[in-house]
């Protein structure tokens, strides 16, 4: 799948919570309806962007994975 995407984050090698929060700060610098592109490799991350996106009404597009990455679209609320 390849979404369109207007910033994309590379958090692969952290761990929880650093992708949430780096995809936050990355949120926060971009205009209401663009997309956020985070890969990640922490097996959790499924899990938690989809709570992330349940807590703050960013708007979860995708996820799907890639070899042993996680690859997840946002679109700005």
């Amino acid at each position: 799948m390849s979404l369109a995407f207007d910033i994309e984050l590379d958090t692969c090698g952290l761990n929880c919570p650093l992708p949430i929060l780096k995809a936050k700060k990355s949120l926060t610098t971009m205009s209401s309806g663009q997309v956020l592109k985070v890969m990640a490799t922490d097996p959790g991350a499924m899990r938690d962007f989809q709570a992330f996106a349940k807590q703050t009404g960013n708007e979860l597009l995708a996820q799907e994975t890639e070899g042993d990455r996680f690859l997840i679209w946002m679109r700005r609320r």
